[in-house]
């Protein structure tokens, strides 16, 4: 199950990659660099499931001015 998720995560981190990369915003190419890496080093599901969760919430947060 953590494979699944782990292969969720990282292509989401292949769409902020490259959106960021079109947008010039280093936001997202950073955020989508982690969310395609961390899969690699967290082998619990729970934590690959929140850790991506949070991770992915970063650029959405910050666009909106959270913070």
């Amino acid at each position: 199950m953590s494979l699944l998720f782990g292969l969720l995560f990282s292509a989401i981190g292949g769409i902020y990659m490259v959106y960021g990369k079109r947008q010039h915003d280093p936001t997202f190419l950073v955020t989508g660099f982690v969310l395609a890496v961390y899969p690699y080093f967290v082998s619990n599901t729970i934590l690959v499931i929140i850790v991506g969760v949070l991770i992915t919430s970063i650029p959405v947060a910050r666009h909106k001015g959270l913070f």
